[in-house]
């Protein structure tokens, strides 16, 4: 039994002008695409010209579509990162600036107590993941960000699992060591 795409209808709405599937797409991938991007390039500005990009290739291929080549999800994913690698070659890939907003990604709690300490964890985990090479950075952020499986994750990067995997598992060591030589870093379990 093969599984049907979600997406399919809609972009067929689309490529016939249906304002309110615009809209629909727009709630159905803005959030995703805005993670993925935000979290790859760690700037909520560029993530946002990411995503615009990304809606308007979505415009552009809605009306073309053919269905059963790919899944839909994961063209507009790889459209994001593909814009996501182009953007950071652009860039040289210049570090995370600690005065940069990433504030605008985190959720807000309940209160400023926990929102400083979440701002200070988040801060803390986009400059450990600026800090590892692209590749390593695209394969977390596929996996634990954006929650694909290894297969699809695999797919997007256009590597076998097996290749994903070592990058995961060099990421994660990467990660921890970078985490581990931080100041003011806690470690679960212990006091800080």
């Amino acid at each position: 039994m093969k599984e049907t795409d979600p997406d399919v209808e809609l972009l067929a709405r689309i490529g016939h002008q249906d304002p309110t599937a615009v809209n629909e797409m727009v709630s159905r991938k803005l959030p995703r695409l805005l993670a993925l991007a935000s979290r790859i390039l760690g700037d909520a500005d560029e993530a946002r010209d990411i995503a615009q990009e990304t809606f308007l290739r979505i415009w552009r291929q809605a009306a073309n579509w053919r269905s059963g080549e790919a899944r839909f999800d994961t063209w507009v994913h790889r459209v994001a990162l593909n814009l996501c690698r182009d953007h950071l070659r652009r860039r040289k890939e210049r570090p995370l600036n600690e005065n940069e907003d990433m504030h605008e990604v985190l959720d807000s709690t309940p209160t400023p107590d926990e929102q400083l300490e979440a701002a200070a964890r988040s801060e803390q985990m986009a400059a450990a993941l600026a800090s590892l090479p692209d590749r390593q950075r695209e394969a977390i952020v596929l996996q634990y960000y954006q929650e694909l499986s290894n297969i699809d994750a695999a797919a997007l990067m256009n590597i076998s699992v097996e290749a994903l995997e070592s990058l995961l598992s060099r990421a994660r060591r990467n990660l921890r060591s970078y985490l581990a030589e931080t100041p003011g870093h806690a470690r679960p379990g212990r006091g800080t």
